[in-house]
């Protein structure tokens, strides 16, 4: 890996934040600034300015798929048609949580759920957030029932504490996400890793 290899990006939210700062760091590269936290919306806006400071220097753009296509390669190609050399624009099917979801036994046992509670492919959910909260629903500890689920009424659809419950999970290395392991369930986590690594050795 080049020395000093810094890496910029730009997320939708605080969750996509923590998980690319943790991606990183696996590889053994250094974080820069990362943008955006405020939206899909806003990313798609500065998506052409993103990949203008990519001609110079590593960034990683991270978008959910949503409902915006059944595949992520077409909805990346119209999106940014043209990439810069050391632009990496990379979408996770269909929304970062499945990338968490990946690791079903450290996930069951933070959440304090049944394995058998956690989807085994997560990529073919619907809606990988709503099924986040559905666990959290069933989970033998109060605090994650009270802070990830939304209260009744509130017309939310997460916890006043749902972010910062997972990112908690997605920052512990020790007992908490493991990102290889969970790209073995994830295709799209495994490819970005794969360019993650390119990226970090130099090769555009």
């Amino acid at each position: 890996m080049p020395e000093d290899m810094v890496i910029s990006g730009a997320v939708e939210g605080m969750v996509d934040e923590a998980v690319l700062r943790r991606l990183v760091k696996e590889t053994g590269a250094r974080v820069g600034p990362i943008y955006g936290k405020i939206g899909k919306s806003f990313l798609m806006q500065k998506i052409a300015a993103y990949n203008q400071a990519a001609r110079f220097a590593p960034w990683i753009v991270l978008i959910d798929l949503d409902h915006d296509g059944d595949c992520a390669p077409p909805f990346i190609r119209s999106c940014l048609p043209d990439p810069a050399p050391y632009m990496s624009f990379r979408v996770a099917v269909r929304e970062i949580e499945s990338w968490v979801i990946a690791d079903r036994e450290r996930l069951s046992k933070f959440l304090s759920i049944g394995v058998s509670r956690i989807p085994h492919n997560p990529e073919a959910l619907d809606s990988p957030k709503s099924t986040m909260v559905d666990m959290a629903r069933h989970s033998r500890r109060r605090d994650i029932r009270e802070n990830m689920v939304p209260r009744p009424g509130s017309g939310r659809k997460v916890g006043p504490a749902y972010a910062s419950i997972l990112i908690e999970f997605v920052r512990d290395s020790r007992r908490g996400w493991r990102p290889y392991i969970a790209a073995k369930s994830s295709d799209s986590l495994n490819r970005f890793m794969t360019r993650l690594e390119q990226l970090t050795q130099g090769k555009a």
